[in-house]
């Protein structure tokens, strides 16, 4: 009797993960990934009910920091603003370098760096809501006025910032994709590793201080070398995450503590191979050096998701 049971209840979750039922999100992801817990990143942002959604205010969430996402165009002189040191008669003239060589991975090594918290608080919807919404360049105008955004305002010029970046074709080697709900980024990431035996890792903040100030690594773990898949939360009315991946990249979990005792786990994705990057981005820029550079890394925001084997 127990084993019949069994077998019924494998047969009904296997007839719901392929029939595209109404499920929640929470509930997609427990039967994709029944041995994977759900990051708290992702968990503190599910909707509770559909009432949720319906009612919740429409408007376009913002981030603090996108530089993880940004390798791919030439930098411009806002995101070379933003880091530069307002003290120029300092030796170093950047306030915080977003990135780094892999060598720099140090236990006891100290480093110049903002919070990790990026405060981008876009709830995830499910599925079948986004789908019914138009994502992209030729939809702007039904975008806008789906969510009553003004077609001149930052929000709307937001909007169409994201869907573009969501359209760029994907690097040599690369694989890529902007997912709009937490079910296309759980699909995703399991045709990405070719199994749904994944650990998925956020960044932790335990603190609230957004001010650049000095951090002591204490501890580097390996978590993975070899493919994985990033997910950059990118600016807009709901959770959409840039997702992508390739083989060539080595994860670590750094555990540092502030000045003013902010403790921080941090994933720094490190990537081995630079030689496609733009020559002209923000990674050449702050480290002074050409593309096939030696391996570059950077941290990830604690709303950056990563998805390991």
């Amino acid at each position: 009797m127990k084993l019949q049971l069994l077998y019924s209840t494998i047969f009904l979750l296997t007839f719901v993960a392929s029939s595209h039922a109404a499920i929640s999100p929470e509930v997609y992801w427990k039967i994709k990934l029944p041995n994977t817990q759900i990051p708290k990143v992702i968990e503190d942002l599910l909707p509770q009910a559909e009432d949720e959604i319906v009612n919740r205010e429409k408007k376009v969430y913002y981030g603090l920091h996108q530089h993880g996402a940004w390798i791919f165009h030439a930098a411009t002189e806002d995101e070379i603003r933003e880091i530069k040191n307002k003290t120029p008669t300092q030796r170093d003239n950047f306030l915080y370098k977003p990135y780094f060589f892999e060598k720099e991975l140090l236990k006891g090594k100290i480093i110049n760096f903002p919070s990790l918290k990026n405060k981008n608080e876009a709830p995830f919807w499910p599925r079948q809501f986004v789908e019914s919404i138009p994502f992209s360049s030729d939809k702007i105008p039904q975008i806008l006025t789906h969510f009553s955004i003004d077609s001149n305002s930052k929000d709307a010029k937001t909007i169409e910032e994201t869907v573009k970046v969501c359209e760029e074709p994907a690097m040599k080697g690369e694989k890529r994709k902007c997912a709009t709900s937490l079910e296309s980024m759980v699909d995703f990431g399991i045709f990405m590793l070719g199994t749904n035996n994944v650990k998925v890792i956020a960044t932790e903040v335990q603190g609230e201080n957004q001010m650049v100030q000095k951090y002591t690594i204490k501890e580097v773990e390996l978590m993975a070398d070899g493919v994985n898949m990033i997910c950059h939360k990118l600016n807009y009315a709901y959770a959409v995450h840039f997702c992508h991946g390739r083989g060539g990249t080595r994860t670590y979990m750094v555990s540092m503590i502030g000045v003013d005792g902010t403790k921080v786990k941090a994933v720094s994705i490190c990537h081995k191979d630079t030689s496609l990057w733009n020559p002209k981005g923000l990674p050449f820029v702050v480290l002074n050096v050409k593309p096939g550079a030696p391996s570059i890394c950077h941290y990830l925001q604690d709303d950056q998701i990563v998805f390991l084997p």
